[in-house]
């Protein structure tokens, strides 16, 4: 019972794997050349797997790459610098500004640029 529980979970994974990558990069395969479709498989795997790293990094491990691309990626901001330091320039009341600063002081390892 626990051998086809496992199995059963690892399936699970698996399906919701390729779920999201068919619905993202898979679904635009370039060509009929299987150079062309080789090269791009691989970059959707490298996008998918840079995802879940970030995902991870900022706490929301769960989310899908989609969400992942509109909480946090596609912000309506603007990075500013005075005085050697750097400004994040965004929306007043942004529900997702503590995983983006979480994310970014986890990528750059010097901190979050300061709100403005």
């Amino acid at each position: 019972m626990i051998q086809a529980d496992e199995r059963h979970r690892g399936h699970a994974i698996i399906e919701q794997v390729m779920a999201e990558l068919k619905g993202n990069a898979l679904a635009h395969l370039p060509s009929g050349r299987f150079t062309a479709n080789a090269a791009w498989l691989q970059l959707a795997v490298l996008a998918f797997n840079i995802s879940r790293a970030a995902a991870h990094a900022a706490g929301m491990s769960t989310a899908r790459m989609s969400t992942l691309r509109i909480r946090v990626t596609m912000i309506t901001a603007r990075l500013a610098r005075h005085s050697r330091r750097r400004f994040l320039h965004y929306p007043t009341h942004w529900p997702w500004q503590q995983e983006f600063m979480t994310l970014c002081a986890y990528a750059t390892g010097t901190g979050p640029p300061q709100a403005a």
